[in-house]
């Protein structure tokens, strides 16, 4: 997930997003649908070329004003990325490209035969009861190999690069850690919490933004659909590897990551450091908010059940002192886990049982 957009900037994007109200005409709670324009248009122009036929500036057009396309130069266009319908054109008369095409054809098809709205349905067990998801999906045929989310307090889209290396099965999984933080955006955190934390001095309020952070470990878990399940269950053995070497720090990273809220409530870190050291944790893959906010997510669950884990984490602080609790009574006699700094759970306004 680390090439997606990061929850740190989602929970920024989604903070103000307000939860449905329930009526006769609500919408659905899950709506999410596959877009494939842009992969279809493209697509249709290397067929063309295979045929050596000519590609017309019919062609061209309905490419470019295809809803996929559109919205992907729009978010190129927002982050200050190259991005011209010249350049594209290049792209997709480029013989590497074309001799892709069959397989880009297949994954696209095997892609779109999978369920998006049973992934959102599996992200939903993992929310509040109001939370809603709403969400479109494009698989896209571009230049750059990343995937990220786009306009989430609007027209949420999630845009996956089509790649014939993800399968169908691992394609569904990311699916679901995004509408996880989508559908989160809708309901958390709840209006009270909101305004307890708009009342913490400014280094504590930073440490709980930050605290969001490991919205993707929770994602981690909703998408696999429970602690019982390998969160890298449908990926590559190599990530599956990589996890569990990660995991096995867990102790490592929660007193790094501890130590990073001291420093930003006690005001150490300017807002250049404060970002360099928070990012840091995403890893180049998925670092500590991803590992440690799945091992405490599901320690919480275990311990205490789903409905305690969901309230928890759409409060994320009250995550971290539930994590102590649940630590401090499954420890052996002559264990002592890793936990949060009372300090640090202090200054973000939430105690812990002892």
């Amino acid at each position: 997930m680390r090439s997606l957009v990061s929850i740190f900037v989602v929970f920024a994007l989604t903070a103000g997003i307000p939860a449905s109200s329930s009526s006769a005409s609500s919408p659905p709670a899950v709506d999410v649908r596959f877009v494939t324009d842009e992969a279809d248009a493209v697509l249709s122009i290397l067929a063309k070329r295979a045929k050596q036929e000519v590609v017309t500036e019919g062609d061209w057009q309905r490419l470019f004003a295809s809803e996929g396309y559109r919205r992907l130069a729009k978010r190129e266009t927002e982050i200050g990325a190259p991005f011209t319908d010249a350049d594209f054109k290049t792209f997709v008369l480029s013989d590497a490209l074309a001799a892709r095409a069959g397989a880009l054809r297949e994954t696209l098809a095997a892609w779109t035969r999978t369920q998006p709205e049973a992934a959102g349905r599996r992200a939903l067990t993992y929310l509040p009861a109001a939370a809603q998801i709403r969400a479109k999906v494009y698989p896209v045929i571009k230049p750059r190999s990343n995937s990220f989310v786009f306009e989430v307090k609007t027209d949420p889209a999630i845009f996956l690069f089509l790649d014939p290396a993800v399968t169908p099965e691992k394609q569904e999984n990311t699916v679901a850690h995004e509408l996880h933080h989508i559908g989160f955006g809708t309901v958390c955190p709840p209006p009270a919490a909101a305004a307890e934390i708009a009342r913490l001095p400014k280094g504590a309020q930073a440490a709980v933004e930050w605290m969001g952070g490991f919205g993707e470990g929770i994602a981690m878990l909703a998408a696999a659909g429970g602690s019982g399940v390998h969160p890298h269950a449908v990926s590559p053995a190599a990530d599956r590897e990589r996890w569990d070497r990660d995991v096995a720090r867990f102790g490592t990273d929660l007193r790094e990551v501890d130590r990073f809220f001291a420093d930003l409530i006690a005001g150490r870190l300017d807002e250049k450091a404060a970002r360099e050291k928070g990012f840091s944790f995403f890893g180049e893959t998925q670092g500590p908010w991803y590992t440690v906010g799945w091992k405490m997510a599901s320690l919480v669950e275990e311990t205490w059940g789903r409905d305690r884990l969901i309230a928890d984490a759409c409060d994320t602080r009250k995550l971290l002192a539930s994590y102590n609790e649940a630590a401090r009574r499954r420890a052996k006699p002559d264990e002592t886990p890793p936990l949060w700094s009372p300090g640090v759970l202090a200054a973000a306004g939430v105690g812990e049982k002892r």
